[in-house]
């Protein structure tokens, strides 16, 4: 194992935050029972957001980001870990107030690490990251309580990290698709994907005077948040389900309660960062397995020289499916 390895390191320098590709030492890890050799991260919003001085997702700097890691054992004083073993790491305070997954080698406590189930390689974990755990918790909730004869379901954000995945799961699973998008561009690739019908995002925001709507969907993954989660949720069928897991489109919901006490409409807030480990192992377990995706089609391979063009994508609104950092 070499001691000096790179990394991509932000620093706030008179006022602004630049990141670049720096050499670090092993000594400068944080303090962790086991010593991971990272092999692939990926980059979400939350990452664009530390790369350029978020206090609210990181409050120090300089700092390495990079919410996800994926990669192999190489010194664990854990027994649940052995030297060689794959892993992935994401969620707790991962790549956000402890360095992340964008550098060579990384050293966490035990109790933040997922061993890989057989069936599924570190490049594949990351083509899903903490956007595919977050869209199999989504699928997840729903499948508990809603079958695919049941009616359509409507993902927002379609062509994002977490809608993509939602998008693709769900046409795997048997459910009818439609998809919401503000990248009219898109419309032919997601009905490639299996979307049934791709409805615009301003449509839906052009007419919000009614309290409720016609229900036509089982359920709604949300990936968006704000006036568009507001405006989805009315036409949702009685005793459908909503999952919502974005601020994208903003933090606040306004609206009436009318879903929720005339249809029995449930909103469920998904929650990457906190979710335990027992339940991190079964939704992994569930993507190696059943719910196993050709992912290779919306994924991009990027550098850890490319960080700050794809922050600046994902910033724009740009940005679509999933980028993965070989490391």
């Amino acid at each position: 194992m070499k001691n000096s390895f790179k990394a991509f390191v932000v620093r706030e320098e008179e006022g602004q935050f630049v990141g670049a590709l720096e050499q670090k030492q092993v000594d400068d890890l944080p303090a962790g029972d086991v010593l991971i050799r990272v092999a692939y991260s990926c980059i979400n919003y939350k990452d664009a957001l530390s790369v350029t001085g978020n206090r609210g997702v990181t409050k120090n700097y300089p700092h390495t980001p990079g919410v996800d890691a994926a990669g192999h054992v190489v010194t664990s004083s854990d027994e649940r870990f052995s030297e060689g073993q794959a892993v992935v790491v994401n969620g707790f305070d991962f790549g956000m107030n402890t360095s992340g997954g964008f550098q060579e080698y990384i050293r966490v406590p035990a109790d933040w690490i997922t061993p890989l189930p057989n069936g599924i390689t570190t490049l594949e974990a990351m083509s899903y990251g903490t956007a595919g755990l977050t869209a199999a918790q989504s699928i997840d909730e729903l499948v508990q309580r809603a079958a695919p004869q049941g009616g359509p379901v409507l993902v927002t954000g379609a062509t994002g990290g977490v809608g993509s995945v939602a998008v693709a799961l769900l046409v795997k699973l048997g459910f009818t698709v439609h998809a919401v998008t503000g990248k009219e561009a898109e419309h032919d690739r997601l009905k490639q994907a299996g979307v049934a019908e791709v409805i615009s995002r301003q449509s839906l925001l052009e007419e919000t005077t009614r309290p409720l709507k016609k229900g036509l969907y089982a359920g709604i993954i949300d990936t968006v948040g704000g006036p568009l989660l507001a405006s989805v949720i009315r036409y949702v069928q009685y005793g459908g389900l909503v999952t919502t897991c974005g601020n994208v489109g903003g933090a606040e919901l306004t609206m009436t309660v009318y879903p929720f006490i005339l249809r029995g409409v449930r909103l469920i807030g998904i929650d990457a960062v906190q979710l335990p480990i027992t339940e991190r192992e079964r939704l992994w377990n569930h993507l190696a397995n059943d719910w196993h995706l050709s992912i290779a089609e919306m994924v991009q391979m990027k550098a850890l020289s490319d960080v700050p063009a794809v922050v600046k994508s994902l910033l724009e609104g740009t940005h679509q499916g999933r980028t993965v950092i070989e490391i």
